[in-house]
């Protein structure tokens, strides 16, 4: 082959490859022109096509969040006459276990868990467990108890049961803090109130029984990264608390706390889990927060007896997991459900 001819062979690769190049541009602006002649914007059709799949994942708020509960601005605490004591009360619930725990500095006598452990941000989140109620409604009278209960009754309650341990002296420097910083989160509640977003939210029953197997493929999904494989939680480095509590296990609440019982749980778990999720922003659906509750609550924990609880039987939550009962329905199935058959029977 000549030298003459060799520049032009070279040449032929990229001659093709403009003229594939042409072609492409005149078929591009001959759909444009045909788009625009039938009055059709191809991403409009695309978008318009997508839209259903796109609304069929959009999260539903649980609640509207107009006249949702607010805490109180903490940077106005320092105007309050006990300013100090409140300061303390919110440093014994957020770092309840450097304290009050298995180390604690001040008494030893739960089980290293924080009170904002299950009443998130220190008892200010919306449908997290938090205390905005405390004041307007204690004292009350409640069923478990049959009596009337003070407030530091009720503290002393989670004390013995969510975190396992023991009882505060109403006159001890803490239960006067405590007291104090949940009565200055609810300042502004009417006497007898109860605002939107106090509590746990109220998750409607299913129309089976609550499945721990299907729990367990749950929170291996959606759980381990804070609560760990094991569920054991994670540990402050210092180990005077837990970032991420165990849920199960001799640190864990026992067999008499409020989550215990599935519906709480489960309502819980709903509007709060996993991390990120909100009650106007839940990540879980109905039921896979029941099916999580399942499993967690399946599993061993610390048993704990209470024989004064529930002197009136007929007044035990349906859901309330053990016996005995004022119905026929096996302790399982107040346990896990169907609760449907359990709260037609307990209306008559």
């Amino acid at each position: 082959m000549n030298q003459t001819s060799r520049p032009l062979i070279k040449l032929f690769p990229l001659i093709a490859g403009l003229l594939v190049t042409v072609v492409l541009l005149v078929g591009l602006v001959a759909g444009l022109l045909y788009f625009d002649h039938v009055g059709l914007q191809p991403t409009q059709m695309q978008v318009s096509e997508a839209l259903p799949a796109l609304a069929e994942h959009k999260p539903t708020a649980l609640m509207d969040p107009v006249g949702m509960w607010v805490a109180p601005d903490w940077g106005t605490v320092d105007s309050a006459p006990n300013a100090e004591v409140i300061k303390y009360g919110r440093e014994l619930i957020a770092n309840t276990a450097e304290y009050l725990g298995p180390n604690g500095k001040v008494r030893k006598i739960s089980n290293g868990l924080n009170c904002q452990n299950c009443h998130l941000q220190a008892g200010t989140v919306p449908l997290g467990n938090n205390y905005s109620a405390a004041k307007s409604t204690y004292p009350k009278v409640r069923g478990r108890s049959g009596k009337s209960e003070d407030i530091q009754l009720r503290i002393n309650g989670c004390f013995q049961r969510s975190l396992n341990g023991e009882a505060l002296p109403n006159d001890s420097k803490e239960m006067i803090a405590i007291v104090a910083y949940m009565d200055w989160l609810g300042k502004d509640v009417p006497k007898g109130e109860k605002p939107k977003g106090a509590g746990i939210y109220e998750l409607p029953f299913l129309d089976r029984a609550a499945d721990p197997v299907k729990g367990k493929t749950i929170y291996e999904r959606q759980c381990v990264t804070c609560h760990m494989t094991d569920g054991q939680g994670v540990i402050k480095p210092d180990s005077s608390g837990y970032i991420y509590p165990p849920l199960w296990g001799e640190h864990s609440y026992n067999q008499g706390a409020g989550l215990f019982r599935m519906s709480r749980f489960a309502g819980y778990v709903k509007a709060n889990m996993p991390f990120g999720a909100t009650y106007e922003n839940p990540m879980l659906t109905d039921e896979e927060a029941w099916d999580v509750a399942a499993y967690v609550n399946s599993l061993d924990r610390p048993k704990r007896d209470f024989p004064n609880d529930w002197p009136d039987i007929s007044k035990k939550p349906i859901d309330h997991p053990f016996g005995p009962y004022a119905d026929e329905f096996s302790e399982e199935q107040h346990k896990f459900g169907p609760f449907q058959a359990i709260k037609v029977e307990a209306k008559q």
